[in-house]
């Protein structure tokens, strides 16, 4: 799940796959604005067939994070 995350990332930003890591920050440390957020979210509910609720998004701060919910939802 982390490396589709990250080619995901890297389709949406202009960003180094090699500079992702699991405690990479979306917004702080990858650069992404809350566009950039929605949309990724809404490729990964597309991609995986999960589904994020309102009440999780403000929790997923990290790629691990993202990752660790979309393996749990699976």
């Amino acid at each position: 799940m982390f490396e589709e995350l990250v080619a995901i990332l890297c389709d949406q930003l202009p960003l180094n796959p090699d500079s992702i890591t699991m405690e990479s920050r979306i917004k702080d440390d990858l650069g992404a604005d809350s566009l950039d957020v929605l949309q990724l979210l809404m490729t990964l509910e597309e991609e995986k067939g999960v589904t994020i609720p309102d009440d999780v998004l403000p929790t997923l701060k990290t790629v691990g994070d993202i990752v660790g919910y979309i393996e749990s939802q699976q």
